[in-house]
């Protein structure tokens, strides 16, 4: 499971004409789901994002989460995040989840996110988004926890 996570002051997802998500500050989550992630990275992600302290307290010091600043999330499936460029210049998306499953996981991951009290707002999984974003910082994160990793 990979994710890259900006702290953003605004961000928002439209498809075509529409507007479907928008957030002001808090965590825009980019979210790819590899083949064999389970309950192991799941949770650990679950619990990172929620948990990332890089929002700044009264010092200016990046000590907070984003329940702590009274933020939201945007979560947007990106299974291009998942693209290996080891040989040639055309990306390989092998280790993408195939589309039902990473959809099922997906999901669970918003859920999961919600069921610790944050406001989640979600893209449109496999739709073509234009996403928008105002990076605060800027701030960027990559999380990166493959399958067979080690996790406890």
């Amino acid at each position: 499971m990979r994710a890259l996570i900006q702290r953003v002051s605004q961000a928002n997802v439209v498809v075509g004409d529409q507007e479907v998500a928008r957030i002001e500050r808090g965590l825009l989550v980019f979210l790819a789901v590899e083949k064999g992630d389970g309950p192991e990275q799941m949770e650990r992600m679950v619990r990172k994002v929620a948990g990332l302290r890089i929002f700044p307290d009264e010092e200016g010091r990046m000590n907070r989460d984003v329940a702590a600043i009274g933020g939201a999330v945007l979560v947007v499936s990106q299974f291009t995040l998942a693209a290996e460029l080891g040989r040639g210049y055309r990306p390989s998306f092998t280790r993408a989840e195939d589309p039902l499953p990473a959809k099922e996981k997906y999901l669970e991951f918003v859920a999961a996110l919600r069921q610790r009290g944050l406001p989640v707002a979600e893209g449109v999984f496999a739709a073509d988004m234009a996403v928008s974003l105002v990076n605060d910082g800027p701030v960027t994160i990559w999380l990166d926890y493959p399958p067979g990793d080690g996790l406890p």
